[in-house]
Order: structure tokens, then C-alpha cells, then sequence
């Protein structure tokens, strides 16, 4: 079986900085995307960043210049690195890891609250 751990998150105040984690544990397999998504309470799961084996990165415009995604390779642990963070950032942030062999895996998600 396969697992997304996340960690960080929490509450922070408009302009401050958060860095969330999501490690893959469990069976082994070969990562081709690691990414992060978020969603508010009746809306859809939005797109926020994403990162390829080879290190090439894609964000969200809305976050554009504010956060940035990384990776440990040998952790198999994905960051995502939030600065001047915004009330319109509140949401419940998930990982997602999606295998060469088309399998995705969600993480639990994280509460990332930002007061104004």
C-alpha cells in the first residue's frame, strides 16, 4: 500500500510564510509528478504547483512568485514553500503523486488558514 504523509500547515497572518510536506511511504514506486492542490469548502480541487522526475516546475498563476515546489528524491518528499501568503490562500491543501504507470495518490491534506 502506498501513503501520502503530509505534514506542516496551520494558522498564519496575511504576508507571512508557510512550508507544507508530503512524503510517499509504504510500497515503492517510481514518481514521475509530484504536485499540490487545494480546494475550499464547496468548490473544486484547484491546481496549485507541480514538479516532474526531472525537476521542471508548474504553478498556478495565482501563486505565481509566491510559492515554490520542491523535492527530495531519496525522501520521496515533495515541499511546497508558501510566502506572502493571502486570505484567498485559505483552503485544505492536498499532495498528489502520480506514477509512471498512470496511478495517483492523494495525500490526507492539510489546513492552511490565513488571517487578513
Amino acid at each position: 500500500q502506498v501513503q501520502l504523509v503530509e505534514s506542516g500547515g496551520g494558522l498564519v497572518q496575511a504576508g507571512g510564510s508557510l512550508r507544507l510536506s508530503c512524503a510517499a511511504a509504504g510500497t515503492t514506486f517510481a514518481i514521475a509528478v509530484m504536485g499540490w492542490y487545494r480546494q475550499v469548502a464547496g468548490k473544486q480541487r484547484e491546481f496549485v504547483a507541480s514538479i516532474t522526475s526531472t525537476g521542471t516546475t508548474r504553478q498556478a498563476d495565482s501563486v505565481k512568485g509566491r510559492f515554490t515546489i520542491s523535492k527530495d528524491d531519496p525522501k520521496r518528499t515533495t515541499y511546497l514553500q508558501m510566502t506572502a501568503l493571502k486570505p484567498d490562500d485559505t483552503a485544505v491543501y492536498y499532495c498528489h503523486f502520480r506514477s509512471w504507470s498512470d496511478e495517483n495518490y492523494w495525500g490526507q491534506g492539510a489546513q492552511v488558514t490565513v488571517s487578513s
